[in-house]
C-alpha cells in the first residue's frame, strides 16, 4: 500500500529522467507498467553493469514496476500498447514518456481513444532535439564555472542533474495534470523538455540576471560556497572535509572552534569588510582560507570531526563512492529508506525506497525491477482481458514476449 495505492501509469521510457518518474510513483504506490520491446530498450545492458552483464542501471530505475514486452514495430504490438495506455478506468489513462509515439502511439490518436488521456512527453529541448546532461550543461554554462579557480578546463560534471531535477517535475506535472482531470474530466498533453528546464532553473538562481544585470559571467572557485563562506581543507592524516560556514551562527562557530577571532577582526579592519555579512566572507574567502587552514592542517579528521558537530557546523567528509558506501549508515537498512532486497539476475544488495514518510501511510520497502517482460501475461489478462490463448498466440508470433528465468 502506498499514498498512491489505485493509480495506473504506463511508461515508454529510457535514460534517467522518466523512468526516474515512473519509478517515484510506483514506490508511492501507483502500479507502473513499462512497454518494453522484446529486446530489451535502451536501458536494458547500460552501465553499471555486474560481470555477468546484468545492467545495475535498470535494476536501480526500475524498481517497483511491471514490464510488458512488444514488438511494437509491428502494428499489433503497437495497438496493444495503445489500449493499455488507454485503457478505461477512473484511475488509469495516465501515461509517461520520452520517446516519440508515432501511428496508434502519437498523441492525437491516443486521445481519439480516451478524450480524458493524460500524458506527459518529456523532450531534450522545446524544439525536438535529442538533449543529455552532458549536452545541456556545456550549452548553458555549467561546466566554464565549475573546477579549480584560474583553470581554463571545463568541467563537466557526473551528477545527472537536470536528469533527477526533470524526473521530479514530470512527477509534479502528472500529478497536477491528474489533478484537473479529477477536477474538470479533461485530460491532456503536458510537454517539457529537459533544456527547458536547466535554462529556468539558470535564472532562478539568479545566474541570468548576474550576466544581463550585472554584467557578470560567474568564474570558477573550486570547492568554495558561492556567495558566503564554504571551504575544503586538508587534514593532517590527508584526509579533506567541507566545512560550510553560511549563516551567522555557523560563521561564529567556525571562528570560536578554530581560535581565530583576533585574526578575523584584523582582517575585517584591513579590508573594510564586514565579516558577519555572508557576502563579505565570499569576497574575503581567500584571506579567510589562510588564516583557518593552519588549524585543519595540524589535526587528523577524527579530531576535527567532534569539534565540527560540538561548534554545530555544517560540515561532512570527502569520501568516494566506495568509501560512502562502507562507511555511511545513511546508505544501508539502518536508514529507514534502504532495505536489503533480492534482485533476479543480480542477487541481494541495499536498495533505496522512497525518501518521503507520510504520517498517515506506512514506509513500504521497495520493490526488486521486473525482468523484461515479467508482466505480460498477468497485465494482458488482467488490463485488456485476453485469454490465455491469445496471450500464447501473441507470444508465438513475437507480438509479445514473457520473462526469462534469470542467469
Amino acid at each position: 500500500m502506498g499514498i498512491l495505492t489505485g493509480m495506473r501509469v504506463i511508461e515508454c521510457a529510457a535514460f534517467v529522467a522518466v523512468p526516474l518518474a515512473g519509478m517515484t510513483l510506483a514506490q508511492m504506490g501507483a502500479e507502473v507498467i513499462r512497454i518494453d520491446r522484446l529486446q530489451g530498450g535502451l536501458d536494458a545492458q547500460r552501465w553499471p553493469v555486474t560481470a555477468s552483464g546484468a545492467s545495475l542501471f535498470w535494476a536501480g530505475m526500475n524498481k517497483g514496476k511491471k514490464s510488458v514486452a512488444l514488438d511494437l514495430s509491428r502494428p499489433e504490438g503497437a495497438e496493444i500498447a495503445a489500449a493499455l495506455i488507454a485503457a478505461p478506468g477512473p484511475d488509469a489513462g495516465l501515461f509517461l514518456t520520452n520517446l516519440r509515439g508515432r501511428g496508434a502511439l502519437d498523441w492525437p490518436a491516443l486521445q481519439a481513444r480516451r478524450a480524458d488521456l493524460v500524458m506527459v512527453s518529456l523532450l531534450g529541448t522545446r524544439r525536438g532535439e535529442p538533449a543529455v546532461d552532458y549536452t545541456v550543461n556545456p550549452a548553458l554554462g555549467f561546466p566554464n564555472a565549475t573546477g579549480p579557480e584560474g583553470s581554463a578546463m571545463p568541467v563537466a560534471h557526473v551528477l545527472p542533474a537536470w536528469d533527477c531535477i526533470t524526473g521530479q517535475l514530470v512527477v509534479s506535472t502528472l500529478l497536477a495534470a491528474e489533478r484537473h482531470r479529477l477536477r474538470t474530466g479533461r485530460g491532456q498533453l503536458a510537454e517539457l523538455s529537459l533544456k527547458d528546464v536547466a535554462a529556468a532553473m539558470l535564472g532562478n538562481l539568479g545566474i541570468v540576471g548576474e550576466v544581463v544585470v550585472n554584467g557578470v559571467d560567474r568564474p570558477r572557485a573550486g570547492n568554495a560556497l558561492y556567495g558566503a563562506y564554504g571551504q575544503d581543507f586538508v587534514c593532517a592524516d590527508g584526509a579533506r572535509v567541507m566545512v560550510v560556514g553560511l549563516t551567522d551562527r555557523q560563521w561564529r562557530g567556525l571562528v570560536q572552534m578554530t581560535g581565530t577571532a583576533d585574526d578575523m577582526a584584523a582582517l575585517a579592519a584591513a579590508s573594510g569588510l564586514d565579516l558577519r555579512r555572508e557576502g563579505n566572507r565570499w569576497q574575503a574567502r581567500n584571506q579567510i582560507t589562510a588564516l583557518l587552514a593552519p588549524w585543519f592542517a595540524a589535526r587528523p579528521l577524527a579530531r576535527i570531526a567532534p569539534s565540527c558537530d560540538k561548534a554545530g557546523l555544517t560540515w561532512a567528509p570527502f569520501r568516494s563512492f566506495a568509501q560512502a558506501v562502507a562507511q555511511d549508515p545513511d546508505l544501508s537498512p539502518a536508514n529507514p529508506v534502504y532495505s536489503l532486497i533480492d534482485q533476479p539476475g543480480i542477487g541481494t544488495l541495499p536498495v533505496p525506497g522512497h525518501p518521503v514518510g507520510f504520517s498517515a501511510i506506512p514506509r513500504a520497502p521497495p520493490g526488486p525491477a521486473p525482468l523484461l517482460g515479467a508482466d505480460t501475461e498477468q497485465v494482458l489478462a488482467e488490463v485488456l482481458g485476453f485469454s490465455q490463448d491469445r496471450i500464447g498466440a501473441l507470444v508465438d508470433d513475437g507480438v509479445a514476449g514473457i520473462a526469462k528465468p534469470a542467469g
